[in-house]
Order: structure tokens, then C-alpha cells, then sequence
């Protein structure tokens, strides 16, 4: 073997030993809970992470399973219950699962798992029809602080990112959040041709949802609840303009409760490897999903923020006791 051969091999294998040895791969069989049914947002993550752990050799084996149910709240308990002390195992969850606990009253929390990572996120967008008098954000604030019930937003689900984002808007105007009246409807489709027909004063969803709408000049785009402008969109933010409120309807993965600081420490390797990956650079330009990496005791953190603030925007709503 020659010299530069030597080295290269060389420079193989210590890479692979400090691999092995930081327990970056130390797991064999992972399996992936995606608390929903397939299909949809979590179940799309669960699978591309088991594509893009599988596909880097980041680790062994990797499966899914679906456990749908109350907003993800099934899955959590099944989480909590059946897969403690489990250091093999993550669950997907997101914004959605924070409401969801709140509004159903669920027992089961995400204090009783250990998190791991946020993964992705998409910023809402607030918009009028064209053909709406409204033509910026600050003349919705105008009608909403006058009457706020007199603005009607349309969304998704009661007590989703888009009613909690209404309700914070509200809120942070000094208009009555605890009059804000909110429209839930079942799918965007029908979400936009309310707004179309003028059934409701201004819509809330994820950007994507109503880009092509917007592009076209159908709707009009008034903010972004991105915490600062997102380079390639021409959409001003909420807090530019005055609306001290930034969302973000993120997704990330957490681990069962009662693993212990090793098997933690392996799941969050585990996950830095495969974000750092170009699978998964790939996965994210492909689907259009924005990276939004936060992982370890800064998600945590995160996490207790997000649930406290949730908390107090669904009481002052009214959807919880």
C-alpha cells in the first residue's frame, strides 16, 4: 500500500474509532413513533428520518409506528407508559401536541418524556382577499381593537397554531383576546374559500398552504410570524409592524421518560448526525420544510416556554379551564 493509501486508511479508521467511541452510532434498532395517522406532517417526518438514519448508516435499522389518535395524545401515552426507560425509541410531536394535551385534558404531558431535539418548522401567514379593503396589517389591527369580535378569522382546528396565533395577535394589539372569534375549519380548501368569499375577515395558515394564492395576487399577504424577515420572502412580520409575535408550527422528536443520561446523550447524537447529513439537507429542499435545529436542554427550555404560553393564550381563549 502506498503512502497517500496509508493515510487514507489510516484517517478511516480513527474516524470510525472516535465514532464508536463518542456514541454518536451506538443505536442499533431505532424506532420511530409517529403519533398520527400516515400521511400527514408527523408521519412524513418519522419516515424521512428513518430514510435518512437508515441511508447515512447514522444507525442500523430504523422503523416506524404509527399510533394515531386525540391530536398525538395516544402515541404520547403509549410514549410514557409502554417505551419508559427505552433508549432506542423517539417519538414526533410538535405545536399541535401542545394544544392538543391542553384541550383534551389529557393526563399524560410532555414532562413525562425527555426531549431530544426540534427538527423543522413553518411561520404562519395572516392574509386578506384581494379584493378586501384591508390593505395592511395595521388596518386589521384598526378594526380589531374597535370591535374585536367583529373580526372573523379563518383557520384549522380550534385550539391549533392558527387559532393560538389569533388569540396572541389579539392579545399583544390590546384588543380583547377573550372576544377574538375564530372560524375552525376541517382542511385548507375549505379554510380558503371562505376567505375567498369574504365568509371571514383575514386567514391564518402555514405559509405554504396559501403560497400559490398569494403568488397569484388571489390573497394578499399581510405578515409572517417569523421572529425576522426569511430571506427569499417578501412578507413583512408581525413584530416589524408592531405586533410584538413571533410562532413557529415546529416538529421535533422527544424520548420516553426514565432513560438515563448515556442513553439520552446517544439520542441526541443520534439526531445531530442525521441533521447534519446531506440526506437530510436533501429531504428539507425537497419538501420545502425550514430547518429549525434546536436540541438538548436549549429545547427543553423551549419546550416549557412554548407549553406556558400556550397555556395562558387557550385560557384566555376560553378552550381550557
Amino acid at each position: 500500500m502506498n503512502a497517500p493509501f496509508r493515510k487514507l486508511a489510516t484517517a478511516v479508521a480513527l474516524t470510525a474509532g472516535l465514532t464508536a467511541a463518542s456514541g454518536a452510532f451506538a443505536i442499533d434498532n431505532l424506532k420511530i413513533i409517529a403519533p398520527a395517522k400516515p400521511g400527514g406532517g408527523w408521519d412524513q417526518t418519522a419516515r424521512s428520518m428513518q430514510e435518512v438514519l437508515q441511508g447515512a448508516g447514522i444507525v442500523k435499522a430504523a422503523t416506524v409506528e404509527n399510533v394515531a389518535g386525540a391530536g398525538g395524545i395516544v402515541g404520547l401515552a403509549q410514549l410514557a407508559d409502554k417505551e419508559k426507560g427505552n433508549g432506542n425509541t423517539l417519538m414526533v410531536n410538535g405545536l399541535v401536541m401542545v394544544g392538543a394535551i391542553l384541550t383534551n385534558q389529557s393526563t399524560v404531558t410532555l414532562e413525562q418524556t425527555t426531549p431530544i431535539a426540534r427538527l423543522t418548522g413553518e411561520y404562519e401567514v395572516i392574509v386578506v382577499p384581494a379584493a378586501s379593503e384591508i390593505q395592511n396589517l395595521g388596518q386589521l389591527i384598526e378594526k380589531l381593537k374597535a370591535d374585536t369580535g367583529s373580526v372573523a378569522w379563518g383557520g384549522g382546528s380550534a385550539g391549533g397554531t392558527d387559532h393560538i396565533l389569533a388569540g396572541l395577535i389579539a392579545q399583544a394589539a390590546g384588543a380583547d383576546a377573550t372576544k377574538v372569534n375564530y372560524v375552525p375549519f376541517s382542511g385548507g380548501g375549505e379554510a380558503l374559500a371562505a376567505i375567498m368569499g369574504g365568509h371571514v375577515t383575514a386567514g391564518i395558515s402555514g405559509l405554504s398552504e396559501w403560497a400559490g394564492q398569494i403568488q397569484a395576487g388571489e390573497l394578499r399577504a399581510l405578515a409572517l410570524s417569523s421572529p425576522e424577515r426569511v430571506e427569499g420572502i417578501d412578507i413583512p412580520t408581525l413584530k416589524e409592524q408592531g405586533i410584538a409575535v413571533d410562532l413557529a408550527n415546529w416538529r421535533a422528536v422527544v424520548a420516553p421518560p426514565g432513560i438515563d443520561d448515556a442513553q439520552k446523550k446517544a439520542l441526541i447524537d443520534t439526531v445531530d448526525a442525521m441533521v447534519k447529513s446531506e440526506g437530510w439537507k436533501k429531504v428539507l429542499k425537497d419538501k420545502g420544510w425550514m430547518d429549525l435545529y434546536m436540541s438538548g436542554d436549549e429545547f427543553a427550555k423551549y419546550v416549557a416556554d412554548e407549553n406556558a404560553r400556550v397555556t395562558a393564550i387557550l385560557k384566555t381563549l376560553g378552550l381550557v379551564s
